[in-house]
This record gives structure tokens, C-alpha cells and sequence, in this order.
């Protein structure tokens, strides 16, 4: 699956699933908690008032790691078929 929802990822992971996020992280049963620890504490410190910085900007390095990211989970999704 394919999405920057952090939630969501984290129910697609829990059911045995790979998600790549567009900037090209692989998230799985082994970082999916972080990653969705870390938006939390980014949402309780925006809360509190404190100004967080976001993302930079989408840029072609992370089209090439979004293409890349891709391409490993493809080829570990055609490894598990061919089993």
C-alpha cells in the first residue's frame, strides 16, 4: 500500500502488509509504532503551542526513494508468490 496516513498504515501493517510512504519509506511491523509515535508527539507539541517546522519540500530525491522503495517491496511481494 501506498500512503502518508500514519494510522492507516499502522492498521495495514498490523494485518501483515508493506507501506510506502510517497517519500519513499518502507514502513513495517518493525518502525510502523515509531513512525506513528513520533506524528503523535508532533501533534501533542503543535497543541501545546510550540511551532514545528513540517516537512521540506518534495524534490527529486525523494522520487527517486519513493521509486526505489517501491521496487524493494515489489520484489519482496513477487519473492513471497514465488514461494
Amino acid at each position: 500500500m501506498i500512503t502518508a496516513d500514519l494510522p492507516l498504515a499502522a492498521c495495514v501493517v498490523e494485518k501483515g502488509c508493506l507501506v510506502v510512504d510517497p517519500r519513499g519509506r518502507i514502513l513495517d511491523e518493525e518502525n510502523v509504532q515509531e513512525a506513528l509515535n513520533l506524528r503523535d508527539l508532533s501533534t501533542e507539541l503543535r497543541a501545546s503551542g510550540l511551532p514545528t517546522s513540517g516537512p521540506p519540500p518534495f524534490g527529486r530525491k525523494d522520487r527517486e526513494r519513493f521509486a526505489n522503495a517501491l521496487d524493494r517491496c515489489l520484489t519482496r511481494l513477487a519473492r513471497r508468490s514465488g514461494s
